[in-house]
Parts: structure tokens; C-alpha cells; sequence
């Protein structure tokens, strides 16, 4: 690398001012999952009468997936804004190389999604494997590795709000289950869900990720400005979650073609 070392960068980022904004945004964003938690609780019973009935264990999930879905929602519109609406990462109005770009305004956002991460992982080690396996304690791990590296140096996080614009298919993950339990799973919505989670997960993470690689290989020259760790990590990160959306994909693709056969019956087996 032909960058700085990760000390020099993240001393000349990390002020005491961005210190003090990050961690009050961090700790934003863990309230803001707080209150969309209990919301999810007061609400649920009043658009789904069985939701008293449920068990505990689902009742928990059920909350859980409501301020997972309150999050993705606030993710996909503030990486949309910023990657499309404002100028940031606009090539031809900045000279400042597109790998340091950053604001205050962005650094509060990834800040609020590392809170929701912190939340989550939380209710997953807690209540393990309730809430997820293995794969989901990776995926927020490397999620908030990736998140943390960014906040500190102020470098690389263009490429970190296209990986955080996946989660805009969270909601179509989260409505699948809420149908589920709700004995909903041979309904039309139901199979229209899939459809949308299928079709969403395609561009979200399948094919926004060829485009994330195409643009790092065509900008690599700026990669190699970044300090040694962050370098390391954008090789490796992103295409471990780039696997790991393949093989849900898989799972999703299998899915909805069950889903499909079983509401035509069998006009469409092999």
C-alpha cells in the first residue's frame, strides 16, 4: 500500500469531537431500536389479534424482526441518499480522492447502524440460537468490523454504504416469517412476497455486488492509498458477504419455487 499508516490515519480522523459524535450516535441508534422494539410490541397485537397467543419465543422474534425491518428501512434510504442525491461522491465536483470522502453527517448514520448492529447481535448471543445461528453472529460481526474501520479512518465509505444498501431486502425476509406465523404461508401476499424477496435479493446482492467489484477493480489505484488494515478488509470483507448472499440466495431461489409448485400444485414440476 501506498498509503499512510492506519495510526497516522485514524489519529488525523478520530478528533475528540468525531469521538464524542460517534458514540452518541452509536448510542442513538441502540435507542432508536429500543423504541422500535416496544412500538413493534404496542402495535402488533392491534394489526394481528393472534399475536397474544403466540409463545414467548416468537413474540420476541416477532419484536426483534420489527426494528430489524424499522432499521433496513433507515438504511437503504440513507445509503440512497448519500451514494445518489447528494454531490459527496459525486467524481467530477470533487478533486478529493472518492476513498476519503466523508461528512459528519455521514459519520452519524453508519454510527446509528453500527448501534442497530450492537442491538441485534445482543439479542442473539442472549437468546442463542432463538434469533439465528452462526452465520447471522458473522454476518454482524463482519458488518460492524467493516462499519468500525470506516468511522475511524474516514476512508472507504462509499464502498460501505453500497454493502449497507443490501439490507433494503430485509423487509421482504422479515414479512416472509411475520406470514408464516401468522398461517398465512399459502396466501397470495404470500407468494407475492416471494417473489419481491427473490427479484430484490437478485439486484441487492447479487448483482449490486458485481458492480461493487467492477468499480473497486476500476478504482484500485485509489485502494492502495488506504491504510494497511482497511486495504485488507475491503478484500476480504465484501466477498465473505458475497458468498454468504449466494448461498441464501440459493435458499431463497429453492423457496420460492416450492412456493410457486405448491400454489399451481403441479402443473409447473418437472
Amino acid at each position: 500500500m501506498e498509503g499512510r499508516t492506519g495510526f497516522s490515519t485514524i489519529a488525523d480522523h478520530a478528533t475528540s469531537s468525531n469521538q464524542i459524535l460517534w458514540l452518541s450516535s452509536v448510542l442513538g441508534g441502540i435507542v432508536m431500536c429500543r423504541f422500535a422494539y416496544e412500538l413493534t410490541g404496542l402495535i402488533s397485537p392491534l394489526i394481528f389479534k393472534g399475536f397474544i397467543k403466540l409463545e414467548k419465543a416468537q413474540q420476541l422474534e416477532w419484536k426483534n424482526r420489527g426494528f430489524s425491518t424499522f432499521h433496513a428501512l433507515f438504511a437503504a434510504v440513507g445509503s440512497l441518499y448519500f451514494l445518489v442525491v447528494s454531490d459527496l461522491f459525486d467524481e467530477h465536483t470533487k478533486e478529493e480522492l472518492l476513498i476519503n470522502r466523508s461528512s459528519a453527517s455521514l459519520d452519524t448514520f453508519l454510527s446509528m447502524s453500527i448501534g442497530y448492529f450492537l442491538s441485534d447481535l445482543a439479542m442473539i448471543i442472549w437468546t442463542y440460537p432463538t434469533l439465528g445461528g452462526f452465520e447471522y453472529i458473522l454476518h454482524h460481526g463482519l458488518s460492524m468490523l467493516a462499519l468500525g474501520q470506516a468511522l475511524l479512518s474516514g476512508q472507504v465509505q462509499f464502498y460501505i454504504l453500497i454493502v449497507l444498501f443490501t439490507e433494503v431486502t430485509t423487509p421482504f425476509v422479515n414479512l416472509r416469517w411475520y406470514l408464516d406465523v401468522a398461517g398465512k404461508k399459502n396466501s397470495t401476499v404470500y407468494m407475492l412476497n416471494g417473489v419481491a424477496m427473490f427479484a430484490g435479493w437478485l439486484v441487492a446482492r447479487v448483482i449490486l455486488f458485481v458492480f461493487f467489484f467492477y468499480h473497486l477493480f476500476t478504482h484500485f489505484d485509489q485502494l492502495k492509498q488506504v491504510y494497511p488494515m482497511g486495504y485488507y478488509s475491503v478484500l476480504t470483507i465484501p466477498p465473505a458477504l458475497a458468498v454468504m448472499n449466494l448461498v441464501w440466495f440459493r435458499k431463497i431461489a429453492k423457496g420460492l419455487i416450492k412456493t410457486l409448485t405448491n400454489s399451481k400444485g403441479h402443473s409447473h414440476s418437472n
